[in-house]
């Protein structure tokens, strides 16, 4: 007598309720999100379109007054700007400044928003004022503010160096070496910046489940590696927008380049793509030249984020 092995049922055809029920969701998403990318739409599609036009033409005062006609150059802004070896140091300027003032403002606020989570109700309170303080501060109220500290006669921060021994900084001047100035505009940028990363770390940092740190502490791990190794981790998706966030405002500061160090420094070496596209559009009325800088300038914001996002979506698990 021989055993018979059962048939091989074919496998079920998958059903369609779950696919109606993704379909259905991605509508209502795109409901949600439909009045805000309207309003966007509005409010940048049009202007975007003007500076890529604009871009293309020899613009300056005679055809903005009407005195002049428009000339289509094509891509010869573009041409200029490449071939121009100031624009590649306002370039490597813009790129390494920016680089600082992210990772200063994601060091600092996540730092703070760690510490700000292990103390007591009131030095919490006083930590937030003191960062909300910073961030309603406006740009140039705050840029004014730190130049006076740095001042070269009356700056408290030279005048209390040269109290505790450091009599060369009596006098000195923070703004007219170029590495200096960056750093004071740098300081001053991340003093302003840190404020939207400590509070978005330390809003995630509480929502992580106590018993993933209770398991952690049981497992004899250390503060470090529970920070490194579980709390960072489930911290990715919230470092990912701060860096992004980061990456926009940092990229594009003018405000305070342009208060602190007069304009872009000694013979311009304190440029950055921003101040670089005022001067050029406004300063020296080539409207075309300037509006090419701002694409070029949207063109790598869009670059780096892009590339950050999908190496974000690489490593997640």
């Amino acid at each position: 007598m021989t055993l018979r092995e059962p048939p091989v049922r074919a496998p079920a055809a998958p059903t369609t309720r779950p696919r109606r029920r993704l379909r259905r969701e991605t509508l209502t998403a795109w409901a949600y999100l439909a009045p805000a990318a309207v309003v966007l739409a509005a409010v940048l599609a049009y202007p975007i379109y003007q500076i890529v036009l604009i871009s293309f033409y020899d613009y300056g005062q005679a055809q903005a007054a009407g005195a002049a006609p428009l000339r289509f150059v094509g891509l010869a802004n573009y041409r200029h700007l490449v071939t121009d070896p100031q624009f590649w140091r306002v370039l490597a300027n813009t790129v390494g400044f920016g680089a600082v003032c992210v990772a200063g403002s994601l060091l600092v606020g996540t730092g703070l928003a760690v510490l700000a989570t292990r103390v007591r109700t009131l030095p919490r309170t006083l930590l937030f004022v003191a960062a909300l303080g910073a961030w309603a501060t406006p740009a140039v109220a705050g840029s004014y503010v730190w130049l006076f500290l740095f001042d070269t006669d009356f700056g408290l921060v030279n005048d209390l160096l040269a109290r505790w021994g450091a009599t060369a900084m009596r006098g000195h001047s923070w703004t007219y070496d170029t590495a200096s100035a960056f750093g004071l505009v740098a300081a001053e940028v991340i003093w302003c910046s840190f404020p939207f990363v400590l509070v978005t770390m330390y809003a995630g940092i509480r929502a992580i489940p106590r018993e993933v740190l209770e398991a952690a502490a049981l497992d004899g791990a250390p503060g470090w590696h529970t920070l490194t190794a579980v709390i960072l981790p489930m911290l990715r998706p919230l470092l990912a927008i701060a860096t992004i966030q980061s990456v926009i405002w940092d990229f594009k500061v003018f405000t305070q380049i342009y208060v602190m160090t007069n304009g872009g420094g000694i013979a311009g070496n304190n440029l950055v793509l921003n101040v670089y596209a005022y001067q050029k559009a406004f300063a020296g009325q080539e409207y075309g030249l300037g509006s090419a800088i701002g694409v070029l300038m949207t063109l790598l914001l869009l670059s780096v984020t892009g590339l950050y996002v999908r190496s974000q979506r690489r490593s997640a698990p």
